[in-house]
């Protein structure tokens, strides 16, 4: 599974930006799918899962009620809708790829992208 990260950009504080992760392979059905995001000087930490069913999600506390995470297994795509977005949400966000069931530990992931940076000015 090849993974690529896409729209991320500068945006001012309120604002809302959406992520795609477009991946390749004809088994990505059986792959949870996570976001994941690295500020400058930080670990990779944990923002959001979707099962490989597309039926259980799951999110860190620190973007709950304004992340969502979604994917389209026919046109193998994932998604994040980031809204209300903070300075301290500014990183590089990577998708990862798990098979079968989802984790919140970014060393399980057998999949990454290379990233998308998303910077939120204050």
């Amino acid at each position: 599974v090849q993974l690529e990260e896409s729209g991320g950009g500068l945006v001012q504080a309120g604002g809302s930006l959406r992520l795609s992760c477009a991946a390749s392979g004809r088994t990505f059905s059986s792959y949870s799918m996570g976001w994941f995001r690295q500020a400058p000087g930080k670990e990779r930490e944990f923002v959001a899962f979707i099962d490989w069913r597309a039926i259980n999600t799951n999110y860190a506390d620190s973007v709950k009620d304004r992340f969502t995470i979604s994917r389209d297994n026919d046109k193998n795509m994932v998604y994040l809708q980031m809204n209300s977005l903070k300075p301290e949400d500014t990183g590089v966000y990577f998708c990862g790829a798990k098979y079968f069931r989802p984790s919140y530990d970014p060393g399980e992931y057998d999949y990454w992208g290379k990233g998308t940076l998303v910077n939120v000015t204050s």
